[in-house]
């Protein structure tokens, strides 16, 4: 699909449940049944395949097939590699993964594009269009910010037909204050509930923000998040830095997130072994 960005390598080139409501659960349902209800409350984890992009390059079948073997639910898509959406689906299938997301050029969700990226998606399986970065003429004031949440108003209601959702993908400089406010807040101030609000995590404290003061300030809104370590050494994978993980879990899990989503951009010689740890990382936490 033309419209759709495929390089592999550039982000930019592509362009509560209560206490007393577990406890009555485990009381009428039994030790065994309580469980299996607990279990299905949790909230499934993905990957995003950015973090992963350069092996996705060279032999994206069995990227996909190891990240299933791994454990992971579902995919993001940062591009295609050059493949259609009926040769995808068909190896999230056969892998038993869902595709919990696309990242996708704000170009893509407008204009006569929209029509073929909504298709496109259809085919996937997919229902959350995130676009992964603003174009600087739709972000560089407050103004812009102000009139770019007014369209994704629009699309948000073009693409509800559909059983989709718009959403906007955090970035650090998102966190930086302009005319005393930070994009990050008069976008979101600024859109209905249907846009989807994907914070990410190290990206927002790496901008200087604080994610779990915006999870309290937009509850509800983190349809999707992408969960990203910050701080700690170099090699560090989720739970090995200095993000308030059990904060951020709490108020996703009051806040009815749907996916997380695992992404890693630290870099090193073995990124499927990162992202393993990562998952790793999140299961003894519980997740």
């Amino acid at each position: 699909m033309g419209a759709v960005w495929n390089h592999p390598l550039s982000r930019r080139d592509f362009l509560k449940v209560s206490a007393a409501g577990v406890a009555a659960a485990g009381l009428s349902l039994g030790p065994s049944s309580a469980a299996e209800t607990a279990e299905k409350k949790k909230i499934p984890i993905g990957l995003q395949l950015y973090s992963v992009r350069n092996e996705c390059a060279k032999d994206l079948p069995a990227v996909i097939a190891a990240v299933g073997k791994m454990g992971y639910k579902g995919v993001e898509f940062a591009g295609y590699y050059n493949r259609e959406a009926k040769e995808l689906k068909k190896t999230l299938d056969d892998n038993g993964l869902v595709c919990c997301g696309t990242h996708t050029g704000l170009n893509t969700v407008t204009g006569d594009a929209l029509k073929a990226t909504i298709e496109f998606n259809k085919v996937l399986g997919n229902k959350f269009l995130i676009v992964s970065s603003m174009p600087k003429e739709r972000a560089g004031s407050r103004q812009a910010w102000v009139e770019t949440a007014r369209l994704f108003d629009e699309l948000a209601d073009k693409v509800k037909a559909e059983a989709m959702r718009i959403g906007y993908h955090a970035h650090g400089g998102d966190f930086k204050r302009i005319e005393g406010e930070t994009p990050w807040d008069i976008f979101f101030g600024h859109t209905k509930a249907e846009v989807v609000m994907q914070l990410d995590t190290g990206n927002c404290l790496q901008g200087g923000g604080d994610p779990v003061a915006v999870l309290k300030k937009f509850p509800g809104r983190a349809t999707t998040i992408h969960l990203k370590e910050y701080g700690g050494d170099a090699k560090a994978v989720i739970g090995e830095g200095l993000t308030k993980w059990k904060e951020v879990f709490d108020l996703c899990e009051a806040g009815g997130t749907q996916w997380y989503i695992v992404e890693h951009e630290r870099g090193g010689p073995d990124p499927l072994g990162d992202v393993k740890r990562c998952l790793q990382g999140l299961q003894k936490m519980g997740k």
